[in-house]
């Protein structure tokens, strides 16, 4: 049960990691960051959750770092197609700005 958890988390984390890596500069210290803050984190959750670095993990983990990554930019490039708001780095305060603009 543990590595569901852990794959989940590895794939939710990494969209909005994922959303910032696509409104940078490649290989820019922001870029790095965008892709190693989130492997700070499933380390982290990791020793929480007792789950070894088996290679079994490894397995779920590492395809679900990658598709949570692609999604984010994905979501990204779509909102920048449909140019509804300016849109910054952060997927958090670009839906609050999208919604406080639909309300009023």
């Amino acid at each position: 049960m543990n590595i569901i958890f852990l794959t989940l988390f590895a794939f939710i984390i990494n969209i909005p990691f994922g959303y910032w890596r696509a409104n940078v500069r490649r290989f820019s210290l922001q870029f790095l960051l965008a892709i190693h803050i989130p492997v700070a984190l499933i380390i982290l959750f990791r020793f929480a959750a007792e789950t070894g670095f088996e290679i079994v993990t490894l397995l779920f983990t590492v395809p679900s770092f990658i598709i949570g990554q692609y999604a984010g930019s994905r979501i990204y490039l779509f909102r920048k197609l449909r140019e509804l708001v300016p849109l910054s780095s952060c997927l958090v305060m670009d839906m609050v700005r999208e919604k406080s603009n639909s309300e009023k």
